[in-house]
């Protein structure tokens, strides 16, 4: 699938502070990004560099102190609470570093899950997380529960589930910071079969090796954006 000219996402200016006591941080400084239609993105910082609260604010759980964010034609910072919930739940699919799978429900309940929440009906949302289920190779591991699975494939019903409600962009936080060097190769493997099928990709990590599995790098520290350049394969 071809990249779109126009922008997807686009921050102009974004600062964001918080209040700790009698001192305000600064925790994002005159953040400038754009990201387009298919782009695989890697934001690299070590920790504490605001990398989490950029993140947070790409996946609209935060908004900015100041500055302009557009995802998708919509102006964020004008948006209410309930319109930014509709955001999360229709254009962004969410992959955290532990795969924050529920202990009681197998890979097929919990790969449903959005489609629950999203009102569609059991026979639909069955037939989806199947389809999830066998794209990220764990077709006979869908009545597994979570103590069941390896972490990798853990990580990739996660995978599956943000991928289920057809999202925009999937947005990963330290996708392979709990799993094994082996097992998180596979894990980006299949996140650049996604991405070469058309799937927008931001990705955050502080793992150098990690992001250069990315198209694009831009590095973080201390809040402040800068470019990272095109990066080849991994």
């Amino acid at each position: 699938m071809a990249v779109r000219n126009e922008p997807f996402f686009k921050m102009t200016g974004i600062n964001k502070f918080y209040q700790m006591g009698e001192e305000q941080m600064h925790i994002l400084k005159d953040v400038n990004l754009e990201i387009r239609r298919g782009e695989y993105l890697s934001v690299l910082g070590p920790s504490g560099s605001g990398k989490s609260t950029l993140m947070n604010i790409i996946g609209c759980l935060d908004v900015a102190t100041s500055g302009s964010y557009i995802l998708d034609g919509e102006t964020i910072e004008e948006l209410s609470e309930t319109e930014l919930a509709r955001i999360r739940s229709r254009e962004i699919g969410f992959i955290f570093q532990n795969s924050q799978l529920l202990p009681r429900l197998d890979a097929l309940r919990n790969v449903e899950l959005p489609l629950i929440y999203a009102g569609v009906r059991p026979r639909e949302r069955r037939k989806r997380a199947e389809e999830m289920l066998e794209r990220v190779g764990l077709s006979d591991r869908m009545y597994h529960y979570p103590n069941q699975l390896s972490g990798g494939q853990q990580q990739r019903v996660a995978i599956a589930r943000a991928l289920v409600g057809n999202p925009s962009i999937l947005l990963a936080d330290e996708p392979t910071g709990a799993l094994d060097q082996k097992t998180g190769r596979q894990v980006m493997s299949l996140f650049g079969e996604l991405n070469a099928e058309g799937r927008t990709i931001v990705m955050i990590t502080h793992d150098m090796h990690i992001a250069a599995f990315a198209r694009r790098v831009v590095h973080i520290v201390d809040g402040e954006l800068t470019e990272g350049g095109v990066v080849g394969d991994a």
